[in-house]
């Protein structure tokens, strides 16, 4: 133990612990209170700093604890995203925007869009099956997860082709993130989205991972007819 961990004693408290007895002890438990004191408190503020840094790597490292992707994500107002047909679609203008911090696509289809099913209760079940969202004013909403379900690299989309198309290996999806071509397994995945007032919210911490390729049957949006080249 330093000098400096040591309580001052007056003359009389020398002379008072150099004779012995029962007011000895007790100036030295007194002194011996204080350095457990020190040491508790020494060992307190490192334990805060230790738990403070383990905290930030941990929101580093898992974002999900930290209520950023992986939580609810205003990613703004309905009037931020006007909605447009498919073979309208401009990137970040109208139809398909990219938002980043929810790593998403949020896709905003006019409520003039030609379907391919026409039975109007499947299509109603096909919709809700992949996470579409009906607006009341009979526009729908889409939030596509902006990985590629192949090895993951992030899709853009092609104003070109009105279409996603992967730089990496070539995977093609349609503006509502239908496969259409290439070595991805399954359509784009996408998260649920609803609105609370004005503002659009994405859920990233629910996400439907299991919409398979497109049949006949289940096709949604007419593939488009501009062909998707590697360049763009």
């Amino acid at each position: 133990m330093s000098v400096e961990d040591r309580a001052p004693i007056t003359p009389q408290q020398y002379e008072v612990l150099h004779g012995g007895g029962a007011e000895a002890a007790e100036i030295a438990q007194q002194r011996l209170s204080r350095r457990r004191f020190l040491r508790r408190s020494m060992l307190a503020v490192w334990g805060l700093s230790t738990t403070a840094a383990v905290a930030g790597s941990l929101d580093f490292l898992y974002p999900t604890l930290g209520g950023s992707f992986g939580s609810a994500q205003i990613v703004g107002k309905k009037t931020d995203f006007p909605a447009a047909k498919p073979s309208e679609f401009v990137a970040d203008q109208k139809g398909v925007f990219h938002k980043p911090v929810a790593r998403t696509y949020v896709v905003h289809l006019d409520a003039q869009t030609q379907y391919s099913i026409s039975n109007p209760q499947l299509l109603k079940d096909q919709l809700e099956s992949e996470f579409w969202t009906a607006d009341a004013d009979k526009t729908q909403w889409i939030a596509l997860y902006q990985r590629c379900v192949h090895l993951g690299c992030t899709v853009p989309f092609r104003n070109d082709c009105f279409s996603f198309k992967c730089p990496c290996h070539g995977s093609h999806y349609n503006v509502d993130g239908e496969f259409l071509d290439g070595p991805a397994p399954r359509r784009l995945d996408r998260f649920q989205i609803h609105f609370d007032g004005e503002n659009v919210i994405v859920e990233t911490g629910i996400i439907n991972q299991t919409v398979p390729h497109p049949d006949t049957t289940t096709r949604i949006i007419p593939v488009p007819q501009k062909p998707c080249g590697a360049g763009g």
